[in-house]
């Protein structure tokens, strides 16, 4: 492994962090070649063990295996590094779009952008399904527990916590995976984990104890939630974005349906991890809560309690790196959980369609399904998403450029 200085390590993942569109398979693909072709840096087995880490571990795998890898390199500020430049382009991007948008959202140009922005999210999303089923169902088993977690999910509205704790019980009892093979080098000698804890777990608590103190209680609610969604977020932004919509939307009312698509929409135009969605719904909500202010700080809070506990994972678990990937209950236990993610990525994309295309949405008594009203189907919403279809799948156009020429196209249909 060539030694990397302080100020290459910058520069590195300054570059990685500024590149990193795509979402995580891009991200994931851009640092192999950083990481492991273009620079001996890591061996790909050590990429590969790594990347299963972050895999087992709530939290965006990306920004994860970023923070190992800058970990490895140069210890706990070379994981500071690395993770934090693999964010930060991106937060102040969402920074930026968030208050333009707080500002200008209501423009009726800007909301016909934002519909073709929507269309588009349906298509991406189902891109995101069809690449997680592949990897993801490989037997009987893994298609049962993913059906029976769209159907927890889509007709009786389980929590998401429930139903990934549900699926890593089963799937560590139930689903049969090859075992790993023995590491070739141990990653480093296993540490105290109490002072990594310590340490880490009080960064986490620290805001959220002040804002207790405080007694500022839409910032301790901000806090408190986006916390919890830390801790089950596996398997990426997709497949806590349904849990999310329901809690801020429904039981928060802090930012409304439309509002949580045109997030997601923007946050795929950034660098950087999907999940820096949280910051935009985040400052959505402090702007309507208190203004400017409370927006910039609703956004930071988030920030905060989203990725302290990702150094928090990696600092606790790197140096047990081989150990844990050698144990195949919690590699059967993550295959339960990846399994139950694509039940969970296929409610979701069917949310985002049936609340797109249609003006009006009905519900039966006793179940969450959502029924859309037939006569209330949006035409010219229908045509901005075969235009989507036809972008990314049939030309195979990239997300960012897709996204572009949807917005034009949502504003030429509003001017009609």
């Amino acid at each position: 492994m060539t030694p990397l200085s302080a100020k290459a390590l910058w520069l590195l993942f300054g570059r990685i962090g500024l590149l990193s569109f795509g979402g995580p398979a891009a991200q994931i693909s851009l640092m192999h070649r950083e990481l492991v072709e273009t620079r001996p840096l890591l061996t790909e087995q050590q990429f590969l063990r790594a990347l299963s880490l972050c895999m087992l571990l709530p939290g965006p795998e990306a920004m994860q295996l970023a923070t190992y890898a800058g970990w490895r390199l140069r210890g706990v500020w070379g994981g500071l590094i690395a993770g934090l430049m693999f964010v930060l382009p991106g937060a102040l991007v969402i920074l930026v779009l968030a208050l333009i948008y707080a500002r200008f959202g209501a423009v009726p140009l800007v909301q016909g952008a934002f519909e073709g922005v929507k269309a588009a999210v349906i298509i991406i999303v189902l891109q995101a399904l069809f690449k997680v089923s592949g990897k993801a169902l490989t037997s009987a088993g893994s298609w049962a527990v993913a059906g029976a977690a769209f159907i927890a999910l889509f007709l009786f509205g389980v929590p998401y916590p429930i139903i990934i704790f549900a699926a890593g019980i089963f799937g560590a009892m139930a689903l049969q995976t090859t075992p790993p093979q023995p590491a070739e080098h141990k990653t480093a000698p296993p540490h105290s984990a109490l002072p990594v804890v310590a340490v880490w777990g009080g960064l986490w608590a620290a805001p959220i104890v002040l804002l207790a103190a405080l007694d500022q209680t839409f910032l301790l609610q901000i806090s408190l939630f986006f916390s919890k969604l830390a801790v089950v977020s596996f398997g990426g932004a997709y497949a806590v974005l349904a849990y999310m919509t329901q809690t801020v939307v429904a039981d928060y009312g802090w930012i409304s349906t439309a509002q949580m698509i045109d997030a997601l929409g923007l946050a795929e135009t950034t660098p950087g991890p999907l999940i820096l969605v949280t910051q935009f719904v985040a400052m959505l909500a402090g702007f309507g809560e208190g203004g400017w202010t409370m927006a910039v700080l609703a956004g930071a809070i988030t920030l905060w309690v989203t990725f302290t506990p990702c150094f928090l994972w990696i600092f606790l678990a790197a140096p047990y790196l081989d150990r844990i990937a050698e144990k195949p209950r919690l590699a059967a236990a993550l295959a339960g959980i990846t399994a139950a993610i694509v039940g969970v990525i296929l409610n979701l994309a069917l949310w985002f369609a049936v609340h797109v295309l249609f003006d009006s949405i009905d519900s039966l008594p006793g179940l969450a399904v959502p029924l859309p009203v037939i006569s209330t189907l949006d035409v010219a919403a229908l045509l901005l998403t075969l235009l989507a279809g036809a972008l990314l799948i049939g030309f195979k156009r990239g997300i960012a450029e897709t996204l572009g020429i949807m917005a034009g196209a949502g504003v030429c249909l509003s001017l009609l």
